[in-house]
């Protein structure tokens, strides 16, 4: 258990370490009402989580701890759903109907998309 919580923590930290390098590199062309750094994590992270259970489905290449690693870990500390609902929160607070409906359709949907098309991807390369 303590060998798994430690490969879980590990991918953890990458992810998050990730996540925060992506935000303060994107953080200049977000605008207050849509906070296009979360939303931009999302969309990859929900990329990624496609690639990688694509590759566990379609392929043996990654045992069992990598899995752990690369879902549970890395794209769980890379994906900023928590800041998503709590931004979501913000917009409604203030208001700013136009712009939640524009986040949260565009990050459901977009983040659907993106799952597909990386499990597809795999699909057509395996």
């Amino acid at each position: 258990m303590l060998r798994t919580l430690l490969i879980v923590g590990a991918g953890s930290f990458t992810g998050g370490v990730l996540r925060y390098l992506v935000s303060k590199l994107l953080q200049d062309y977000g605008t207050h009402s849509f906070p296009i750094s979360t939303f931009l994590v999302n969309i990859i992270g929900c990329f990624a989580i496609g690639l990688f259970y694509g590759l566990f489905e379609h392929s043996n290449l990654l045992n069992t701890d990598m899995r752990l690693f690369l879902t549970v870990g890395l794209c769980g500390g890379f994906t900023t759903f928590s800041t998503f609902i709590n931004e979501s929160y913000q917009m409604v607070k203030e208001e700013n109907f136009f712009f939640l409906f524009s986040y949260a359709s565009l990050s459901f949907l977009g983040g659907l998309f993106m799952l597909y098309i990386g499990y597809l991807l795999i699909k057509m390369l395996l």
